[in-house]
């Protein structure tokens, strides 16, 4: 069984990343993490969860067709944390219900980098399912 405990974080595809930046820095309290400059991303920190915002030009966002609006999708994908992080066990769950899982890899969430699958639910949604990070 997939014991869901909350959401890690969640990614947003924006046009102008300084706007988006402002917002949820001045607006609603978020601070700036973490920059990586390379992939378009600057993640927030959201109480103990993260916001993602990935800019449609970059490497990650442009994976997501058009700009935000009636032909292209905003949200990337979103994160649910999961505890235990069983992989085994996760993708005997997933077979057995006819979903189709990614590799897992090694990514950085809201408490910093640890195992986590990719899938697609029935709407096409990508959804992540993240472990605990990984000791230093």
């Amino acid at each position: 069984m997939i014991h869901i405990r909350e959401i890690d974080h969640l990614v947003l595809r924006v046009v102008d990343l300084e706007a988006m930046i402002r917002f949820y820095v001045a607006v609603l309290g978020c601070q700036v993490e973490r920059r990586v400059q390379d992939l378009g991303l600057v993640q927030l920190r959201a109480g103990r969860s993260l916001i993602d915002l990935v800019t449609v030009d970059g490497p990650l966002g442009r994976a997501g067709g058009a700009p935000p609006g009636d032909q292209g999708r905003n949200l990337d994908h979103f994160c649910l944390r999961v505890d235990p992080f069983d992989e085994a066990g996760i993708r005997r769950q997933l077979e057995a219900a006819g979903v189709a899982a990614g590799d897992t890899a090694t990514r950085y969430g809201a408490e910093g980098l640890g195992p986590s699958i990719y899938m697609s639910d029935p709407e096409g949604n990508t959804v992540e399912l993240k472990g605990p990070a990984t000791p230093a």
